[in-house]
């Protein structure tokens, strides 16, 4: 498969400390000089729409915490042929920012919402409030920031008995609820075996609820998920089978870091750093040549665990 989707993590800050994601104190924040600008990640971009690149998606750490992001939304809504311009968040920050954001060219969010109990969620995020993140999502479908997604990472012991209750979600509003396995990396490494639970078993779960779901063809912006309709929902459900549905080989994507190196796969070797060849005056040709560079790593064989320590530092 042909690589379509960038996904640029614009910061590794967030102000959040997920308790599968993070550690209580968080990580060290790298130095804001190693941190691509705007305009560095623009003529990334550019070259990488030369490579294919359709669908560019904005990540962090958390990307609503980097200062004046709407501008850097105004640069690549500008660019020829990026047909999909979105932002993944945490949701805290979204009604501050949601306005602006669309008015300078973003098209979708993805909203992370492991939970709909206020004191789970402050639980689970180490402080966040379930409050904010709801205003958040409801102005995102006000303005038409959509589909507006919600991910929601599945964690055995703590969220298994809401799953109907989140995919529920999508029967009177127009909200996209995707149900993502839990991940290896970090703090999850630890209790990973314990609280994982497969897309195959949570899907078992809704059906047993809502009878047989619908499938659904198409959706905009449709990456790895596996989309499906509860009859009569106005949104739909998705399951992202990351561990057990061996979706490496029909990835159509690569991340940039906030330091500006190139990952091909989250589950293999190899990275290409661009930031040095940026700074040192490399021109679009060059920056063509490390992208399609990265892409051929990518068609290697994926090993079999995660070689990333905190998907914070790269934008999941």
């Amino acid at each position: 498969m042909g690589v379509s989707y960038l996904r640029v993590s614009v910061t590794d800050r967030c102000n959040l400390r997920c308790r599968y994601c993070l550690p209580p104190a968080g990580v060290k924040p790298v130095a804001h000089e190693e941190v691509l600008r705007f305009e560095e990640i623009a003529r990334v971009v550019r070259a990488a729409i030369r490579v294919g690149v359709r669908k560019v998606r904005l990540t962090g750490g958390e990307p609503l915490v980097r200062k004046h992001l709407s501008r850097l939304v105004a640069k690549l809504a500008e660019l020829d042929l990026v047909d999909d311009l979105s932002l993944t968040t945490n949701g805290i920050f979204l009604a501050e920012q949601a306005k602006e954001l669309k008015v300078a060219g973003l098209h979708r969010v993805n909203v992370s919402l492991d939970t709909l109990d206020s004191e789970r969620y402050r639980f689970i995020t180490r402080g966040g409030e379930l409050a904010r993140v709801w205003e958040g999502i409801e102005l995102a479908l006000e303005l038409g920031l959509e589909p507006v997604k919600l991910n929601v990472v599945v964690i055995k012991g703590f969220n298994e008995d809401e799953l109907v209750k989140l995919a529920s979600l999508s029967l009177e509003r127009p909200l996209h609820v995707r149900f993502i396995e839990l991940m290896p990396f970090g703090p999850a490494r630890a209790w990973f075996r314990e609280a994982f639970l497969s897309a195959a078993a949570v899907r078992a779960q809704l059906e047993k609820h809502f009878g047989p779901l619908l499938e659904v063809k198409k959706l905009r912006g449709a990456g790895p998920a596996c989309y499906h309709r509860i009859p009569g929902a106005q949104g739909t459900v998705g399951f992202i089978a990351g561990m057990s549905g061996h979706i490496c080989f029909s990835c159509n994507r690569l991340r940039l870091s906030a330091t500006g190196m190139l990952h091909p796969c989250l589950f293999g070797k190899g990275e290409v750093d661009l930031k040095g060849p940026l700074r040192a005056g490399a021109g679009e040709e060059e920056l063509v040549r490390l992208l399609a560079q990265a892409i051929a790593l990518k068609r290697s064989r994926p090993s079999s665990l995660p070689e990333i320590d905190h998907l914070s530092r790269l934008g999941g």
